[in-house]
């Protein structure tokens, strides 16, 4: 079996999700449930005894020793994050605390239990760390996307939390010998979102009638990865990543904030147009910058073709359409997650910025 930490997540739940449609192998799920991990996206599971939860704090090493003693997992798959930007800018502590310590604290009680076993499974043993592509900085224009060898430069506290939990990892491998695996990925989107990141947070303001924010002139470029073909990818290295190296996982997709909420737009409008026929495009608002934000992020993901020949399925044409559609065929988990205290936190991010005038 294997032990994944923030499976309650969004990707962590949609890796769950996809590997049981790939394997039978057990899965220990060990997730905080934080305001984001929400176990309603593991209900397609129900009773399935392949699936055992597990709540806690990876920042316990105590309790995440305790379940490798009892359940001797051959591989540890390392989600649990915090991972929104903006919360980071509000409240940088949360994100230390998790992302360093937990990261650290994980690392301790693998490490002990990876000592202790056999030399057969000692030398089958995986600790997978999933990180982002927001460590390596921001590009310009012009500049040549982000490789594993790009020097790290985040901007964020978040991608900074993230870069040192990277670094933490790595000299694991290096100082103690920890079979360990890295991989940087893009930006995600797919079913099971929660709506503050900008994909899911724009499909529901448009269907809401409310404005779609979108920061500073809309140019900011990402590399955007279905959720199902990072999946994918992460199962690859998994099975055959190279101890101690790091993967980048990219979509080949860039695109800016405004082409990407024009897009939304021009779905919804043939999916499920409004009562009074006027197009979603209406709705744009440009806001005010957040502090930092990145220019461009881009991937290069020709290292994980070459050695382990992943490519995504996917083009965003067809990924963000399965998503609309997702997230339209799905109304009541949306309801669900949108609590009084995402709505509260919604506000406080975008209601006291000051609109900028353009037009989209």
């Amino acid at each position: 079996m294997i032990l994944v930490t923030g499976g309650a997540g969004f990707i962590g739940s949609n890796f769950i999700l996809d590997w049981f449609s790939q394997s039978d192998e057990p899965v220990i799920n060990f997730d905080k449930l934080t305001y984001a991990g929400n176990l309603n996206n593991l209900s397609a599971l129900g009773q399935d005894l392949r699936h055992v939860f597990v709540q806690g704090d990876i920042c316990d090493t105590a309790h995440v020793a305790s379940l490798l003693a009892t359940h001797a997992p051959r591989a540890i798959v390392h989600f649990a994050a915090e991972s929104h930007v903006d919360r980071s800018i509000h409240g940088p502590a949360d994100f230390i605390a998790t992302n360093v310590n937990g990261t650290f604290s994980l690392l301790e009680a693998a490490r002990a239990y990876w000592s202790g076993l056999r030399d057969a499974d000692r030398a089958a043993f995986r600790f997978l760390h999933v990180s982002t592509d927001e460590v390596y900085g921001s590009l310009g224009p012009d500049d040549a996307p982000f490789r594993e060898t790009t020097p790290y430069a985040p901007n964020s506290p978040y991608s900074a939390s993230k870069a040192a939990s990277d670094h933490l990892v790595r000299a694991y491998h290096h100082t103690y010998g920890l079979p360990v695996l890295t991989t940087n990925c893009s930006n995600n989107y797919g079913p099971y979102h929660f709506p503050e990141k900008l994909i899911p947070l724009i499909i529901a303001n448009a269907l809401d009638g409310k404005p779609l924010p979108i920061y500073g002139d809309g140019q900011n470029m990402r590399d955007w990865l279905y959720v199902s073909d990072h999946c994918a990818a992460i199962r690859r290295v998994l099975v055959d990543g190279r101890p101690g190296e790091t993967y980048n996982i990219g979509g080949w997709n860039e695109k800016t904030n405004l082409d990407v909420v024009q897009t939304l737009c021009d779905i919804l409008n043939a999916l499920a147009p409004r009562a009074d026929a006027a197009n979603y495009r209406n709705q744009i608002t440009f806001v005010q910058d957040r502090p930092g934000h990145d220019r461009r992020y881009a991937i290069d993901a020709r290292k994980i073709e070459q050695e382990l020949g992943w490519r995504p399925a996917e083009t965003f044409e067809s990924g963000i359409r399965k998503t609309v559609r997702w997230y339209l065929d799905n109304q009541d988990w949306v309801r669900d997650v949108q609590s009084g205290a995402y709505l509260k936190w919604v506000e406080k991010n975008y209601g006291n910025r000051q609109h900028n005038e353009r037009k989209a």
